[in-house]
């Protein structure tokens, strides 16, 4: 009986699972979904290579953390088995909650409860399957543990899931300028004062990586055209929701069903046991499969809409400093409503002014610790001599107008 089952990972060649709890998790249909869920959404519509799913960032964040739990060892810091396994388990589970196209429905299929919060829901759920073997687990990815440390593993500025997430966001699209060094970064990783922080001979991957995330943030997450296709699919599946609200037949598979028929926040999620059972049956095809029929809608709005998708027909995208006048949003909606022959007030469907903002390095919640030799850590602030951290900390803010093209 061998000890591993292996996966042969693009990025980082071949990933260990051991049998035993981690292999049982990986193994679980809450984890076995993330397979039918696309890492980056919609990304694939500016790079068709970015197809990649979150069951593989999944496994692949698994194995950064199982190097960087070997590399801190190596270097005297005392982690047990159990701790070792359980922020391990932890990291594999982190991204269970999203759905299909994660943020996209954050705030229209659901309001009110985060993917996180579903993320735990879910590990509550796998943790009662599994008879408790995830306590350990859970208390680590809710910060409950006393030794702070496996949480920063988790969720943290130099988190392993941002480290797996960067380097493979890169790799899938193609934007080389994108690819950090994760190897080096974790090989420099050490503790002080119960805190993890960075060897000063890893300060120029840290610069490096800094400076990547921002890159990757505006060239490949916030681009303004994944941003204009995103919002037409929030739009088509908020005229949806009114529509079954209206009680008009709206083609959905069960799941989806459910969830354009009722409003659902987190007091549903906490006095609906099905609620979970559901959410968890919803994937990136039960959105395209209902799009496919939207398409043929009677209602001209959401056929609109659900062809822009399958037909890749963007919104224009208007990316600006300030935010744009009443009277220029006024002109586009009229303008919109006049080609498709609909209602002033329906118009809003097909456009949308979104506000985006990212801090790239906020020196309350995102300090690196940078460890000398004598023992002192100075925060990567001060110590780096390339990094301008007044210019990181500016609060970048676009405002992104986004309107069908008639």
């Amino acid at each position: 009986m061998n000890e591993h089952k292996i996966i042969n990972d693009p990025v980082f060649g071949f990933i260990k699972i051991r049998r035993g709890l981690l292999y049982d998790i990986v193994s679980h249909p809450l984890f076995q979904r993330l397979n039918r869920i696309a890492q980056l959404g919609l990304t694939s519509v500016v790079y068709p290579g970015a197809r990649h799913t979150r069951f593989q960032h999944s496994i692949g964040a698994l194995h950064l953390m199982s190097e960087a739990v070997k590399s801190l060892t190596e270097k005297g810091i005392y982690i047990f088995d159990l701790e070792a396994e359980a922020v391990q388990a932890a990291i594999l589970m982190h991204d269970i909650g999203h759905g299909p196209f994660s943020h996209v429905l954050e705030n229209t299929l659901i309001s009110g409860i985060s993917h996180e919060d579903i993320s735990l829901m879910m590990m509550e759920q796998m943790n009662r399957d599994m008879k408790g073997q995830l306590n350990l687990a859970i208390s680590i990815f809710k910060d409950e543990y006393p030794n702070k440390i496996f949480h920063q593993l988790i969720s943290s500025q130099l988190d392993m899931d941002r480290l797996d997430y960067l380097r493979r966001d890169s790799f899938y699209t193609g934007v080389t300028e994108g690819n950090i060094g994760s190897a080096r970064i974790i090989k420099m990783l050490n503790v002080a004062d119960d805190r993890l922080v960075v060897e000063a001979k890893g300060i120029y991957s840290v610069e490096n990586y800094l400076t990547t995330r921002r890159l990757m943030y505006w060239q490949v997450y916030l681009h303004k055209t994944t941003v204009g296709y995103e919002k037409i699919l929030v739009n088509a599946l908020r005229r949806a929701k009114e529509l079954a609200h209206e009680g008009h037949e709206v083609f959905a598979a069960p799941a989806l069903a459910y969830f354009l028929q009722n409003d659902i926040d987190r007091e549903w999620f906490d006095t609906h046991e099905e609620a979970l059972q559901m959410y968890a049956e919803l994937d990136d095809s039960d959105i395209w499969s209902a799009l496919k029929v939207w398409r043929h809608s009677d209602d001209k709005i959401l056929a609109t809409l659900a062809s822009d998708l399958l037909d890749r027909h963007l919104f224009k995208v208007e990316v600006t400093e300030e935010p744009p006048t009443e009277e220029h949003i006024t002109f586009i909606r009229n303008q919109i409503a006049d080609a498709l022959g609909i209602s002033e007030a329906d118009a809003h469907y097909l456009m949308s002014l979104t506000e985006i903002g990212k801090d790239m390095y906020n020196p309350e919640d995102d300090s690196i610790g940078i460890l000398y030799k004598d023992g002192t850590v100075r925060d990567i602030a001060e110590a780096s001599e390339i990094l301008n951290v007044q210019l990181l900390s500016k609060k970048i803010r676009k405002y992104y107008l986004c309107y069908q093209r008639v």
